[in-house]
């Protein structure tokens, strides 16, 4: 094989550009086309591809060198730029190719598991397996390049409002934040372990306390979970923390953020300040404290509608301190069939409910699932209610409110996507406000916090802590763009007795207090500023501005649904050896071994 010895590289494939040109090029082969005399190479870089050609013209010996060439070796090549014969629109060399004089092979490839190209139909399990193979593909490299280029203007973004950029520590003390934590034995100090950080949020607020007001990280987190197309056990986060600020001024640098990053990394222009909705209204118009606003389909509440009418499931549901909502689907009626109809059932027993009813207009009439409870004018008053006409289906859900919205947001979204209701190439971005303090966890009988412990409740609702936590609000808000969560922020407690008095809320004794958070609320004692902060997940924003269809298609390396790696085949057992010096024993079957 031959060396770079003497040569060097003067120009990227796809910036190959100027006829008459000496350039020197390196690269992959993605195509060879032999004709016996001529001999063109579509040669590959990160950049794009340029066609090497060799004709009767050539030096011998470089014309039988690249007559050995193969796909996926890996050339330099050495010529002159000149006008191409067969033009090629579809690159961006496509006008030109380059006439070598000198060729060397620097690597041979056997043959690929798979054809390295554009579009593929291989089974993702085998890409991922030879994932540095995959990565030669454009659509992923152009993705991972995209991510780059908004790490970078992040970066310009919060530098240029005065943030600075700390490392908060990767191995730190397990603290519940609402996941497994992943955890690190320590060889030294045996049966201790670290954990690895969910997000820096202790240490990003202690950051405040000490001083440095503006901290920005794009940090490294790790939540054992399971896994779905967004969401990955390890991701980065866009993590930052301001001192001397409220809630408006978090959501002002945020939006600030979303608009700069539009604007620098895909030309488009966002209008601020984004519109505002409580997350109370999110739940009753859309089944969703993150809503797609790409389309309509809202929830109605139609319990006063249909106040009368003796049908089980609605009185039922009402009874029980619930609700009759729907949601009207323009047009779908000659789309959704029985049979479909009663799939989106099937769907919304899957996740909850006991069932939907539907009222189907078509051109024959108003077929109604619960006809026969109707008495006369019922039908008439529950579709002028909702705005129903001719065309249109209307799907009802009756139960607790906790699982109407949700079931019915659901539906609104499969239905929508049925429909082909949801525009392409749009982003509605929103801020989603005034979350709860605590949510109810029905099988321990506890009151969580829906954020974090940390997050500050809104004033007028202190008083409520005590009698009902159900209607405390935090200070706390989401980003939301096209359905999709992007950030989480919240104004902190900085108060270390109103923090005190929040553990001792969220049922946390006074000695779990010390020993996983007091470090912290010792730190309160000595005054800290009042500040508040978000976390935007990099990958997530990387996914969208990119078009994937999952935070795999944006990561270099990414993990599947069971938390393992392909390609390397972790997570892998270690020796006997290093777990002695750890002092753990790994037990199966009940059996140390």
């Amino acid at each position: 094989m031959d060396t770079l010895k003497g040569l060097k590289r003067t120009h990227y494939c796809g910036e190959v550009e100027n006829i008459g040109a000496e350039v020197t090029v390196g690269g992959f082969v993605q195509k060879i086309r032999d004709m016996g005399t001529l001999i063109f190479i579509d040669l590959r870089d990160r950049t794009g591809i340029v066609q090497l050609a060799f004709d009767t013209a050539t030096d011998k010996a470089v014309f039988e060198k690249a007559s050995t060439c193969k796909s996926e070796y890996v050339l330099m090549a050495k010529g002159t730029v000149r006008e191409r014969e067969s033009k090629n629109p579809a690159i961006k060399t496509g006008n030109i190719e380059i006439f070598v004089t000198e060729l060397r092979i620097l690597a041979k490839a056997q043959t690929p598991p798979f054809e390295i190209t554009d579009e593929t139909n291989v089974n993702e399990e085998l890409r991922l397996k030879y994932r540095y193979l995959d990565l030669r593909r454009k659509p992923l490299q152009d993705n991972i390049i995209m991510r780059s280029k908004i790490a970078k203007v992040t970066r310009d973004y919060f530098y240029d409002n005065g943030f600075i950029e700390i490392e908060t520590p990767m191995m730190i003390k397990s603290t519940p934040e609402g996941a497994r934590d992943y955890v690190v034995p320590s060889r030294i100090h045996h049966g201790k372990f670290y954990a690895l950080p969910q997000s820096p949020q202790i240490y990003k607020q202690l950051l405040m306390v000490s001083g440095f007001d503006r901290y920005i990280q794009l940090a490294r987190c790790f939540r054992d979970e399971d896994l779905r197309a967004d969401r990955q056990p390890e991701f980065t986060q866009i993590d930052l923390e301001m001192s001397f600020t409220d809630v408006d001024g978090l959501i002002s640098i945020g939006e600030g953020f979303l608009a700069h990053i539009m604007k620098k990394v895909l030309g488009k222009d966002v209008a601020l300040p984004l519109p505002r909705m409580t997350f109370a209204d999110a739940m009753n118009r859309f089944g969703s404290d993150k809503p797609d606003t790409r389309f309509g389909m809202e929830i109605q509440n139609i319990t006063e509608t249909v106040q009368g009418i003796e049908f089980p499931v609605f009185t039922d549901a009402v009874a029980a301190g619930g609700s009759v909502r729907a949601i009207v689907a323009k047009n779908a009626s000659a789309v959704y069939t029985r049979k479909e109809i009663d799939k989106l059932i099937d769907h919304a027993k899957g996740i909850g409910a006991k069932g939907l009813a539907y009222i189907r207009w078509t051109a024959e009439g108003a077929n109604c699932s619960f006809k026969k409870f109707l008495k006369d004018g019922d039908l008439e008053r529950i579709t002028a209610a909702v705005g129903a006409e001719e065309g249109d289906l209307v799907i009802i859900s009756a139960d607790r409110d906790k699982v109407v919205l949700p079931v019915l947001g659901a539906i609104r979204l499969i239905m929508a996507k049925r429909l082909e209701m949801i525009p392409e190439d749009k982003f509605n971005f929103l801020v989603i406000t005034e979350m709860p303090f605590f949510e109810y966890d029905e099988e321990t009988g506890k009151w969580l916090a829906m954020h974090h412990p940390f997050t500050m409740p809104m004033e007028e609702c202190l008083k409520d802590l005590d009698t009902d936590p159900a209607s405390v609000r935090a200070q706390a808000f989401d980003f939301v763009v096209n359905g999709i969560e992007l950030s989480s922020g919240s104004m902190r407690i900085t108060d270390y007795e109103l923090q005190q008095k929040m553990f001792e809320a969220l049922g946390l004794t006074d000695e779990e207090i010390a020993a996983k958070f007091g470090f912290l609320v010792d730190a309160y004692r000595y005054a800290a500023p009042p500040h508040g902060g978000m976390g935007f997940g990099l990958d997530r924003i990387s996914m969208i501005l990119c078009g994937a269809d999952s935070l795999r298609d944006v990561v270099a390396f990414p993990k599947v649904q069971n938390a393992s790696e392909p390609m390397s085949a972790c997570p892998s057992v270690v020796d006997n050896e290093q777990l002695a010096e750890l002092g753990i024993a790994v037990i199966e079957e009940d059996k140390e071994i």
